[in-house]
């Protein structure tokens, strides 16, 4: 039975007049209890675009998706409740054909598996309907691990953005989806949308040949998964207002818009569903009223809130001091991440600027994203980075814009930009 640790690190020492609380909190899934407790129940569903625009280079990105749907398929454990969906301006359940979930068995995966090997490409690209295909199948199983791997070549472009916003807030709640954009030709904010409302993540497959190996693992990750339903509670006393949550490791995600109140002084901010020894770090900024120095003052109660039981795990506080030793100290942790929330920032803003044809902008933004991710020892990112520009010192953050970029490569520095590495704690 999974349990979670959680501890907080902060600088508690505010100088006088001051009123933001910085703290970073650890959280980690840990397996305890009876080991033979079942877990809860895992549903998978594979929303594979079969829109006209995959028969595209000669047919390749197509019978990709024919091969990594299977590979899908047979990598399902048995008895994980799954579905296959072919999406292009509608949804169409590929498999079971009576379009409910069905229990994973030697059997089914080859009924799926054969199913899948007939999918062709015809048709539009509505995608809110593939989500609104995925959350009639999950509907009032609240009690499961619910995923969704979502797969498209192209863009929106056969529905309404409103209809696309609809169908992400009918999901909600019901299942996490991973986005994957196949090729260059699809607009990573859509899949972004989705991702950061269903708690996912949006990555791009360059070339089909990477669909078999990526929808595998996405498969793998979700057989992980050992519970749902985690929310970080916080208790923040009258008169204190939250300014921000975001995870910030393994990736930087907001959480401030997704808080549900508990009550008066309680949100709870949703973390989806975790694996056994996984582990994520979460950036907290308080704003409290000021206090004289030798003041102390609780800031926040942490605790974890699973299936809606909470249990308090850690403190956040604030003591007011003249000592400019004790005030002036970054705590380590809180430096780190708030490096690598500039660093996603910067190359936001640097990738605008460069496509709008600001130079000078996209330069400074991007070479500071360089000298960050340099300094952070960020190297997946340091190399993504080179793919945009040529580095002439990752120290200083000096860069010159290649001239000639290729799609693909700018398509991933904007979709992998949020990444961190996880700061390294002494000791």
């Amino acid at each position: 039975m999974t349990q979670f640790n959680a501890s907080v690190f902060q600088n508690e020492y505010l100088p006088e007049g001051g009123n933001v609380v910085d703290a970073v909190v650890t959280v980690t899934a840990v397996e305890g209890g009876d080991v033979s407790e079942k877990h809860e129940p895992i549903i998978e569903i594979i929303a594979v675009d079969v829109s006209g625009s995959m028969n595209e280079d000669d047919g390749a990105k197509i019978r990709a998706a024919r091969t990594a749907t299977q590979v899908a398929i047979e990598t399902l454990d048995d008895g994980v409740l799954f579905a296959v969906i072919a999406g292009n301006h509608e949804a169409k359940m590929l498999y079971p054909p009576h379009g409910q979930l069905v229990e994973s068995s030697k059997t089914t995966r080859a009924e799926a598996q054969k199913a899948a090997s007939r999918i062709h490409a015809d048709g539009g690209t509505a995608i809110g309907s593939w989500l609104r295909g995925a959350a009639e199948l999950v509907q009032g199983r609240t009690d499961s691990v619910a995923h969704v791997i979502l797969l498209t070549d192209g863009r929106n472009e056969h529905e309404e953005p409103w209809e696309l916003d609809a169908a992400i807030a009918q999901s909600v709640g019901l299942f996490e989806c991973d986005c994957r954009g196949l090729g260059i030709n699809w607009e990573p904010n859509e899949l972004r949308k989705i991702s950061n409302a269903l708690l996912g993540t949006t990555d791009i497959i360059a070339h089909p040949s990477e669909m078999e190996a990526e929808f595998r693992a996405l498969a793998q990750k979700t057989m992980a998964k050992q519970v749902t339903n985690v929310a970080l509670r916080l208790w923040t006393p009258k008169g204190s207002t939250i300014e921000f949550v975001r995870q910030v490791s393994p990736s930087v995600e907001e959480l401030s818009d997704k808080a549900v109140a508990v009550d008066a002084l309680s949100n709870d901010f949703p973390l989806g569903s975790w694996a056994d020894g996984e582990s994520r770090d979460y950036h907290v900024r308080i704003l409290i009223p000021t206090g004289a120095v030798g003041d102390e003052r609780l800031a926040a109660r942490v605790m974890l809130a699973v299936n809606n039981q909470a249990e308090p795990v850690a403190l956040v506080r604030a003591v007011w001091t003249n000592d400019d030793a004790l005030s002036t100290r970054i705590n380590r942790e809180v430096a780190h991440y708030t490096g690598q929330a500039e660093l996603a920032d910067a190359i936001a803003t640097g990738l605008a600027a460069r496509q709008s044809g600001n130079e000078k902008e996209a330069t400074m933004k991007l070479g500071r994203a360089v000298q960050i991710a340099h300094e952070a020892g960020n190297e997946g990112t340091v190399r993504l980075l080179q793919k945009v520009v040529d580095v002439e010192d990752p120290k200083t953050g000096t860069v010159r814009l290649k001239r000639s970029v290729e799609v693909a490569d700018e398509m991933a520095l904007d979709v992998r930009s949020t990444r961190t590495v996880r700061v390294q704690r002494e000791g």
